[in-house]
C-alpha cells in the first residue's frame, strides 16, 4: 500500500501503530500530507515527539535479579531497631516504584476497573451520567463493524444525558472522550453542546483525533434520526483542556481512570465554554500521589 494513496487514519493501523505518538505518527502525517521536510525539521521533530517505545518502564532481568539478591541479603541480617522508620519509608519507596512499573493497561482490565467506579455512583450521578463501551470507538473505526457500534449506541439514550463518558483506545493509547449536553440546541442559553478530550500526552497533538471523531458524532446524530445537520455537528465545540501528564509509557489507561472520577465528582450542572471552562481541568488538578491513591484502592477493590 503506498503512501500518497491512503489517510493517516489507514497507515497508522499499520507498521506505524506500533509506535503511538510519537515522530513515527508524525512522520507517516507529513508523508501523507506530501510535506517537504528538511534535515533541521525532521531532527526537530524527532526531539519533540519522543518514541516513548524506545523507554520502557522495567528493569532488566540482571537488574531485577541484582535487586532481589540485595533485598533477601537485608532480609537475613535484619534492620537495626533504631532504624524502623527508615525500613517503613523504603518499603514504601519500593511499593511506589512498583506500583508506577505496572504494564499498560489493556482494555479488559480497563472494563473492569470502570465497572467497578461505575458501580459505586449513586443513583444521582446516573441520572446525568452515561458511557459508551471503551472499545466502541476502535471498533467504528473499522467499516465491518460500524454499523453494529451505532445500533449498540442507540440502546444507551446519550441525548437524555447531560454528560457521556467515551474512553477510547487508538494506537494502544487511552484517552478520554466527554460528550456535553448533546440533547441540547444549539440555541440554547445555558446548555450548550460541545465535546472534551482529555489526554495525558499533549505532546503528541490530541487535536489529531478530531477527524474521526467528529465523524463519528455525525453518524450518530444520523443513527438516532437527529434533525441536526452536518454543519450543525462541525460547529460544537471540540475543546482540549490542558491536564496533568503521564510520567512514563505506561500510565494513559490510569489517567482516564482517574479522569473520569474526578469529572464525574466534579461536573457542573451546567457545563458552559463561557461561564466557567476548564473549570478544575488544569495541569494542577491532581497530584501523583493522589493518582496513585486511586489506583491503589480501585485495584484493591476490583480484586
Amino acid at each position: 500500500m503506498g503512501y500518497g494513496v491512503c489517510t493517516p487514519t489507514e497507515l497508522f493501523r499499520y507498521e506505524v501503530s506500533k509506535h503511538r505518538s510519537c515522530w513515527r505518527h508524525v512522520f507517516a502525517y507529513l508523508i501523507v500530507q506530501k510535506k517537504k521536510l528538511a534535515l533541521k525539521d525532521i531532527e526537530l521533530i524527532k526531539k519533540r515527539y519522543p518514541c516513548l517505545l524506545e523507554f520502557p518502564c522495567h528493569f532488566h532481568r540482571g537488574e531485577r535479579l541484582k535487586r532481589k539478591g540485595k533485598r533477601e541479603e537485608m532480609k537475613e541480617l535484619g534492620p537495626p531497631k533504631d532504624a524502623k522508620h527508615a525500613v517503613s519509608r523504603k518499603k514504601e519507596k519500593l511499593d511506589s516504584q512498583a506500583f508506577e512499573c505496572k504494564e499498560k493497561l489493556g482494555s479488559e482490565a480497563f472494563d473492569r476497573y470502570f465497572q467497578n467506579l461505575w458501580k459505586n455512583l449513586s443513583e444521582d450521578k446516573r441520572t446525568s451520567f452515561t458511557y459508551l463501551d471503551c472499545m466502541w470507538f476502535s471498533l467504528y473505526l473499522q467499516p465491518s463493524s460500524r454499523d453494529k457500534v451505532l445500533t449498540w449506541i442507540k440502546k444507551k439514550h446519550i441525548f437524555s444525558k447531560k454528560y457521556v463518558i467515551v474512553p477510547i483506545v487508538c494506537w494502544s493509547h487511552w484517552n478520554l472522550l466527554i460528550f456535553c449536553h448533546f440533547g441540547e440546541s444549539e440555541q440554547s442559553e445555558t446548555h450548550k453542546p460541545c465535546m472534551l478530550l482529555l489526554d495525558s500526552l499533549e505532546n503528541a497533538d490530541p487535536r489529531r483525533y478530531e477527524p474521526d471523531i467528529r465523524k463519528f458524532v455525525l453518524d450518530i446524530y444520523k443513527a438516532e434520526g437527529r434533525s441536526e445537520t452536518k454543519d450543525f455537528i462541525y460547529r460544537i465545540p471540540f475543546l482540549v483542556p490542558k491536564v496533568p501528564q503521564q510520567r512514563n509509557d505506561v500510565e494513559c489507561g490510569n489517567f482516564v481512570l482517574y479522569y473520569i472520577n474526578l469529572f464525574i465528582e466534579g461536573a457542573p450542572e451546567n457545563f458552559s465554554i463561557e461561564g466557567g471552562y476548564p473549570y478544575f481541568m488544569k495541569k494542577n488538578w491532581f497530584t501523583p500521589e493522589g493518582l496513585e491513591c486511586f489506583c491503589q484502592q480501585l485495584y484493591s477493590s476490583s480484586e
